[in-house]
């Protein structure tokens, strides 16, 4: 019975890899004649130098945002501990485009007009994926510090302790360091991400050409006006990029797990 059920786990898993692996392949072999072309295009540089500012720009704020939070979560009594918990995780529940609607209706508001007198300008412009971006990758994020943290062993913050470490010292010299292969993966994980996010962006800034575009929105335009060869390739430029970027988050996956092995031996 056993062998079976292995067998059987083998097909499945093969079929799986194969849907996606063609899948994958299908976009490749589209878009790789044009991909040369793609590349000089005035468009396509605009779409992919906007893509990797709004998108390392929100990493950033996502990381300096989520360890504190991860760490009240982890490490701290606050009193509305589940409650934040609950509201911080309701945007990985959402629809993209709903978020997208959250905050075009937030900054539509009186308070999104202070902004925009104040020289903050969000709806339909670039500071807006920013924005698309925090919210849709900032609960992801916090949920991966949060694992990380949950998994550093508490007798070294105690010993620490004892020698006379102040909270805040523990969590410098042996929290953070514990986690920081687990941290740098998460970064990489938000970063691919943003790149590829595509629904609350075009709910809040549009698609607009050499503005807000995207390369997920370059694709997008270029779909809808039958210029399919240009998307492909556009597609396939994306696809190397997150490529690179997961095989920076395996490395720093398997990095961490040997570490956890030599700790745990």
């Amino acid at each position: 019975m056993k062998d079976y059920f292995k067998i059987i786990s083998y097909v499945i898993t093969v079929v799986v890899t194969l849907f996606i692996g063609l899948s994958i392949l299908a976009i490749i072999v589209k878009g790789f004649p044009d991909l040369r072309e793609a590349f000089l295009n005035r468009e396509t540089q605009f779409a992919v130098r906007l893509s990797l500012y709004t998108s390392s720009i929100s990493t950033v704020i996502c990381l300096l945002l989520s360890i504190p939070v991860a760490y009240t979560m982890t490490r701290t009594n606050f009193i509305f501990k589940k409650i934040s918990r609950t509201v911080i995780g309701l945007p990985m529940a959402l629809p993209y485009l709903v978020l997208g609607l959250c905050l075009l209706i937030v900054f539509s508001s009186p308070m999104g007009k202070l902004l925009r007198d104040a020289g903050f300008q969000v709806v339909f412009h670039p500071n807006g994926i920013i924005m698309a971006h925090l919210i849709v990758n900032l609960p992801f994020c916090i949920n991966m510090i949060i694992t990380a943290f949950t998994q550093v062993n508490k007798r070294l913050e105690f010993i620490a302790g004892t020698l006379g470490a102040s909270g805040f010292r523990q969590f410098i010299t042996v929290t953070l360091p514990l986690s920081k292969n687990a941290i740098l993966s998460a970064t990489m994980l938000t970063w691919s991400r943003a790149l590829g996010e595509f629904g609350a962006t075009l709910m809040l800034v549009g698609c607009t050409r050499l503005k807000t575009e995207t390369l997920p929105t370059n694709i997008y335009l270029n779909i809808s006006t039958g210029n399919n060869d240009m998307a492909m390739a556009s597609a396939v430029i994306l696809l190397m990029i997150s490529v690179l970027l997961h095989g920076v988050t395996y490395f720093f996956n398997r990095k961490s797990t040997i570490h956890n092995r030599m700790e745990d031996s």
